[in-house]
């Protein structure tokens, strides 16, 4: 059945009338500017690269940053992407400096929002985002006009003052977000543990809680400074944009942070430059961390059950991403599908600043942690007999299709960004990561895929290196008190606390720790 309806002209003077009402230059109007909008780009033109530049280059370094540069050379859009990494060692001495740097990025970015609509509207986009060693400002979108954007955030950050009703605000938001953490679900909290466990000075959420009702606004305005003092940029800049243009962008900063004649920042000393390092797990050990669930309404228990492999090295990689591809789909199927453990089933790698593994994450109400690990053992053990009798050709149609995933081109110079930005951020500069793997993958045997998992992966292989965190729900609680009274079983380590057993065990070597990267 249609509707009926009717189409008539307006009076002309009621339009005209309408118009001009909305646009009347006495009323505000939030979402319509005043004046002219900077960021809005009149130049689309494409750059003319003049050589064919596959990977990021190092185009500029001095004592104060570094500047990586890939132009575009596959996307054709007049777009460019900018990361800044501001590698600051005061902001991660302590919790109290963790969250008053967290809280140093809200505000910035609170003092932007005047900013927010006119280049979003201008395809502009920007975030500012806390990290374990300082902060990060990214800026994405058309390239005519995004210099004015960073500049924009970089006079913010020179001239940042410590406005006290707004920091009140931010520091409730900080607090919620902190108190909100006892109500993530299981699985995420033993996430979390695992990240702690594994990853060198890093700070609990509980000493940043406690930390924070004793900060004021006169804390942050005594720390950013300091925090600013000494500061090392790492830059990555790419797409539609010449190499002097991205030189001269750095320059500004530059200039701006450490060359007026009072600077807000230093160049870092040597012994300053930071590095992310991961705990060296012992072979033949496997270590468990039991936690009560912090949400005692929660009734599900969650296992994090990860296993550490190795260093970043391409074969030693594409032997476990093969496994971790053979595997997924019957660890879900088992697990999930037969054993009813719980919705939240998977199978998946880790990678923690270059060591890579894989872990099983499952949560459950069927079954407590300790259960839950027992039945990921033997879904190992059941996987073992696939794996020995699989065939040949299924063996090269998983190679294929792993193959296949690497070849996939990246869809926007978003996704390029990323990927080249992670192998800058790790210090593995592998840019041709994806070709090297796919050569490994073409040479790999089934026999050598098969020694791998023997050594590394197996229930009782002597390589092995494993690690559970043990979050248990209020179904389980009895299962909790019982079994911390169990004996350990041989080869089995309990953690009491997560910091003794920190310091007490090896670190894996940072890929940012070689001369290239230190000297300047």
């Amino acid at each position: 059945m249609q509707a009926q309806y009717r189409v008539s002209r307006g009076k002309e003077s009621v339009v005209r009338k309408g118009a001009l009402k909305t646009v009347h230059p006495d009323e505000h109007h939030p979402n319509l500017p005043c004046s002219p909008n900077v960021f809005i780009p009149t130049d689309l033109s494409l750059r003319n690269v003049l050589e064919k530049v596959e990977f990021p280059l190092l185009l500029r370094k001095s004592s104060y940053s570094r500047l990586w540069y890939k132009p575009d050379t596959r996307f054709s859009t007049p777009k460019a992407y900018v990361k800044i990494d501001f590698n600051c060692p005061y902001a991660g001495k302590s919790a109290e400096a963790e969250v008053l740097t967290d809280m140093f990025t809200r505000l910035l970015m609170d003092y932007l929002n005047e900013y927010a609509y006119y280049a979003q509207v201008a395809g502009l986009y920007y975030a500012i985002n806390h990290t374990g060693d300082g902060f990060q400002v990214t800026v994405v979108g058309y390239n005519h006009k995004l210099r004015i954007l960073v500049e924009t955030v970089i006079e913010k950050i020179a001239k940042f003052e410590v406005k006290p009703e707004r920091f009140a605000v931010i520091k409730e938001m900080v607090a919620k977000d902190y108190q909100n953490f006892k109500f993530q679900q299981p699985y995420e909290q033993a996430m979390y543990y695992c990240s702690l466990i594994l990853e060198d000075q890093t700070w609990p959420w509980n000493d940043g809680l406690e930390a924070l009702p004793h900060l004021q606004a006169d804390n942050l305005t005594q720390f950013f400074p300091l925090m600013l003092s000494r500061t090392f940029l790492e830059c990555y800049i790419s797409g539609n944009m010449e190499p002097n243009e991205a030189e001269s962008m750095i320059q500004h900063i530059e200039d701006v942070l450490f060359k007026v004649p009072q600077p807000i920042s230093q160049a870092l000393f040597p012994s300053q430059h930071l590095t992310n390092r991961v705990i060296k797990l012992e072979r033949g050990i496997s270590y468990f961390y039991p936690a009560e669930g912090l949400n005692p309404s929660d009734e599900n228990s969650a296992l994090v059950h990860y296993i550490q492999v190795h260093q970043d090295e391409f074969l030693l990689n594409v032997k476990l991403q093969l496994f971790a591809l053979i595997a997924k789909q019957p660890a879900f199927h088992q697990l999930r599908s037969v054993e009813q453990l719980g919705y939240i089933t998977v199978l998946m790698q880790r990678y923690d600043s270059g060591i890579r593994g894989v872990q099983f994450i499952i949560q459950s109400t069927a079954k407590g942690p300790r259960n839950i690990g027992l039945r990921v053992e033997a879904f190992l053990k059941m996987f073992e007999s696939k794996l020995y009798e699989m065939s040949d050709d299924e063996f090269k149609s998983n190679v294929t299709a792993l193959i296949d995933m690497k070849l996939e081109k990246h869809k926007n110079l978003r996704e390029e960004s990323r990927f080249y930005w992670r192998e800058i951020s790790d210090g593995t500069l592998k840019f041709d990561r994806r070709a090297c793997e796919v050569a490994a993958l073409k040479q790999l045997t089934q026999k050598e895929l098969i020694d791998f998992f023997d050594e590394y992966v197996k229930v009782g292989a002597p390589r092995k290196k494993a690690l559970s965190i043990q979050v248990y729900g209020s179904l389980h609680n009895s299962e909790y008190k019982t079994d911390q009274t169990e004996p350990n079983e041989p080869n089995s380590v309990r953690i009491d606390d997560i910091f003794s057993f920190r310091r007490s065990r090896p670190l894996y070597g940072s890929f940012k720790g070689g001369f290239a990267h230190m000297k300047l």
